[in-house]
């Protein structure tokens, strides 16, 4: 279960996100202009420590691009080079905004999700009367029926890329970038969908 504070960002997910990405050499554009979110849901951090967000976003004319994004209370030791920003919530004061695919909260949290066959975290949000359920911007699935998650354990390297390929001692999971239609290569796989649209692959686990 994921919940969301009602609260304010300065600067917010986009504008962080309009600042990074021109950076980024898989990003297909020297700019990014008028940056919309298309998709988004939350995964589960057992310990309640971590945000852990996948949002697929798209600037003007561009194409879809899956950005996963962890949020901290403090600096991750040794991530300085994947930091996207810091940001100022209301509720929860300075939040360090991580490119997830260094975070190994994420790396776990989502290896679980496919192996498991698992889907998105419920959504709920804060307010005066108690929590109120939301349905997520993007639905996710994994394509694990029946495995049992086993830790990926410790991080071993990352890739950089489009894929980027996170590579621990336990899993090795390419996370996709631009989206496409191409259909996964590896036999366990997760899934994202929006609007109705047909599920596009976001991330792949390879051995």
């Amino acid at each position: 279960m994921a919940t969301i504070h009602r609260a304010t960002l300065n600067p917010t997910k986009l504008e962080l996100l309009t600042a990074w990405l021109p950076a980024r050499h898989w990003y297909p554009a020297d700019d990014v202009k008028d940056l919309q979110r298309i998709g988004a849901c939350r995964l589960d951090d057992p310990a309640g420590e971590v945000g852990i967000e996948l949002l697929v976003v798209r600037a003007e004319h561009g194409p879809l691009v899956h950005v996963p994004l962890t949020y901290r209370a403090a600096e991750l030791e040794g991530a300085d080079l994947h930091l996207v920003g810091t940001t100022e919530h209301s509720v929860l004061g300075t939040r360090y905004v991580y490119d997830a695919v260094i975070d190994p909260v994420f790396v776990e949290a989502v290896t679980a999700v496919i192996r498991t066959g698992g889907q998105q975290a419920e959504e709920f949000v804060e307010t005066a009367d108690g929590p109120e359920r939301r349905d997520p911007m993007m639905r996710l699935r994994g394509n694990g029926w029946g495995m049992k998650s086993q830790p990926a354990g410790r991080l071993v390297r990352l890739e950089e890329g489009d894929p980027a390929v996170t590579v621990a001692e336990g899993v090795r999971l390419e996370v996709r970038r631009v989206l496409t239609d191409e259909p996964a290569e590896s036999p366990l796989y997760l899934t994202g969908a929006w609007d109705e649209n047909v599920p596009a692959t976001v991330l792949t686990e390879l051995y």
